[in-house]
This record gives structure tokens, C-alpha cells and sequence, in this order.
């Protein structure tokens, strides 16, 4: 019987680590890379390398208004407005 009540605080405390160091937000690009948005979509995002210019027909987001995880306040913007070709906010 001893092994059964020292199972409980075991397991209580694995399940307490996943919870504190489990999966957090899902990041919208992976660790060495940048999110960029495609010209007047508001659908269209791609991931590139830190270092590299997006490819032709995306853009980077301005500065302060990029997503970093999946429906954070920039994602949630971002998926009802457009950047042109210079990056600068356009109307539909």
C-alpha cells in the first residue's frame, strides 16, 4: 500500500511541471526565423531566415505590429488588413 500513496504526489507533481513548462502559445515561425505578410493579402504570411529579405511578393510587417504567436494581437489585426509593396497599411 505504501507504493500507491507515494504515487500520488508523484504524479501530481509531473502533472504540475507539463503544466508550468508545457506547450505555450504557438509561435507563428520558428526560432531563426521572421514572419512576413504577401502583398495586399490579408491571408497570405510566409516564414524566412533572420538575415534574408522576403521573397518577392511578401513584405515584412512594421515594426512593433509583427505576430509572434498564433492568434496573439498581431495576428488577429493582420488577418482582416493588407501591406503593400513598400510595407505600408492599404484598404481593401
Amino acid at each position: 500500500m505504501g507504493g500507491r500513496t507515494a504515487a500520488g504526489p508523484v504524479v501530481a507533481g509531473l502533472a504540475s511541471v507539463f503544466l508550468v513548462s508545457g506547450c505555450g502559445p504557438e509561435a507563428i515561425c520558428s526560432s531563426g526565423e521572421y514572419p512576413v505578410a504577401a502583398v495586399r493579402s490579408s491571408a497570405g504570411r510566409a516564414c524566412v531566415a533572420d538575415g534574408q529579405e522576403p521573397p518577392a511578393g511578401f513584405v515584412r510587417f512594421p515594426e512593433g505590429k509583427v505576430p509572434q504567436h498564433v492568434d496573439d494581437e498581431w495576428d488577429r489585426y493582420w488577418s482582416g488588413h493588407m501591406l503593400d509593396e513598400t510595407g505600408r497599411e492599404v484598404t481593401s
